[in-house]
């Protein structure tokens, strides 16, 4: 996890930008692990926990009726978790996560390892994504930080691509 949280922060000063993360079901995993490297500040404004649908509205101006009508796992959710993020910070560049990690909570059309992720660059649109992640809660929860990581070096270098 390690290698691949420096590659984000080379990624992010290479490009002089900072990196917000809107965490649910990781709990803040990804804030972890970019804050596990040394100097990460330079490049790692702040990370949002907003575990409970009242927190996402409250923190980051996810709408009731977006969480009433599609839930908290949700694409549209995701969206709205990347656009407060960056509302609500000085970063310039945001990543959410949003799933069932398990055991419990899920439904039929939502199972264990359903994850969306999403990620933006301010005044620059967001993409969103769903995995299905396999595994006990620890190892969905580890493989989703994984996940939303590479999408921001992804997202970075398709950016570098287009400039």
């Amino acid at each position: 996890m390690d290698v691949l949280a420096a590659q984000v922060g080379g990624v992010l000063r290479s490009h002089g930008l900072k990196l917000v993360t809107a965490e649910s079901c990781t709990g803040g995993g990804a804030a972890a692990a970019v804050t596990n490297i040394a100097g990460s500040s330079a490049w790692f404004e702040r990370g949002f926990v907003t575990y409970s649908n009242l927190s996402k509205q409250q923190m980051l101006g996810v709408s009731p009726l977006t969480l009433a009508q599609y839930g908290a796992v949700s694409e549209f959710t995701v969206r709205e978790m990347v656009e407060g993020a960056l509302r609500h910070s000085e970063a310039q560049v945001a990543l959410a996560i949003s799933g069932i990690a398990g055991p419990d909570g899920s439904t039929q059309d939502k199972p264990v390892g359903t994850v969306w992720f999403a990620w933006g660059i301010k005044h620059n649109g967001v993409i969103a994504q769903r995995h299905h992640l396999l595994g006990n809660r620890a190892e969905v929860r580890a493989q989703a930080v994984r996940v939303a990581l590479q999408g921001v070096i992804d997202l970075l270098n398709a950016r570098s691509e287009t400039v």
